[in-house]
């Protein structure tokens, strides 16, 4: 018997940002996953956990309507992926600059594609607003290849901030990053994530990134793969790397999803 306070609670529960459901996808002839289901919260920060090649990135360009599945159902804010594309934005592994752009029109150029309608000035008030955030506020006429490998993803996450969406796709961003800009990284997207709101997803193989971000991870196992675990993390932030106390328990429970045989790479 369900209590009435449960009954109300449940009534009361937003429903979920992105819903996906019995997912199925391969490629020539090589399933991937199959019956997949995953929700994910308004304004959460989920990091999707796994091996290499285990389909971390292809989902993420299932939410955000670049592939198709085979089989399921996904949805953005109640939407079809191809019909949310405008609150979407995308930050990959390389920033994905144009060259002949300086960081400011970088940014800017997001907002002419995006929104035509805005004007010059405004989009040149929101672009250095954004790259102040950032950080940038000093290299705003710094053309990418004047631009250090953490300043250039600092001008792709303003980029993706600057057609204000509500979910933000990332695709291992910090992986071709020294350990130290990888920190910084961090630290200061959970900052922008804190002050903006928006739903983060984040495809990373990096356990103690994933520890320090996320407020849920979802833990991959090799193809074919399968979703071995969604663990939260409850620590209050800011972490540090999986060594601070309260994410022990959290770490080594990842650990053996990894080294045990249903978690291990390829099985």
């Amino acid at each position: 018997m369900v209590a009435a306070g449960d009954e109300l609670r449940r009534e009361a529960a937003p429903p979920p940002h992105i819903e996906l459901d019995a997912l199925a996808i391969g490629f020539g002839g090589d399933p991937i996953f199959s019956d997949l289901t995953l929700r994910i919260a308004h304004g959460e920060f989920v990091c999707l956990l796994g091996p290499s090649g285990c389909g971390k990135s292809t989902l993420i360009r299932i939410i955000g309507g670049l592939i198709e599945p085979s089989h399921g159902r996904v949805s953005v804010a109640g939407l079809p992926p191809q019909l949310a594309r405008t609150s979407l934005a995308y930050v990959f592994q390389s920033p994905r600059l144009v060259p002949w752009r300086t960081a400011l029109d970088n940014v800017g150029l997001a907002i002419e594609l995006r929104t035509p309608s805005v004007g010059k000035a405004e989009r040149r008030a929101r672009a250095l607003e954004l790259l102040h955030r950032v950080g940038l506020a000093a290299e705003i006429d710094k053309y990418p290849a004047a631009l250090s490998g953490g300043e250039r993803q600092r001008v792709a996450i303003a980029r993706a901030l600057a057609v204000d969406p509500s979910t933000i796709l990332m695709d291992e961003p910090f992986s071709a990053l020294d350990p130290e800009t990888r920190r910084r990284m961090r630290r200061d997207l959970i900052a922008l994530w804190q002050s903006t709101g928006k739903t983060v997803v984040f495809v990373t193989h990096d356990l103690d990134e994933a520890l320090e971000l996320a407020d849920r991870i979802v833990v991959f196992s090799g193809k074919p793969t399968r979703i071995l675990d969604i663990v939260t993390i409850a620590a209050a932030r800011p972490r540090a790397g999986g060594d601070i106390s309260a994410l022990r328990s959290s770490k080594d429970h990842l650990l053996r999803l990894f080294t045990g045989p249903a978690g291990t790479p390829g099985g």
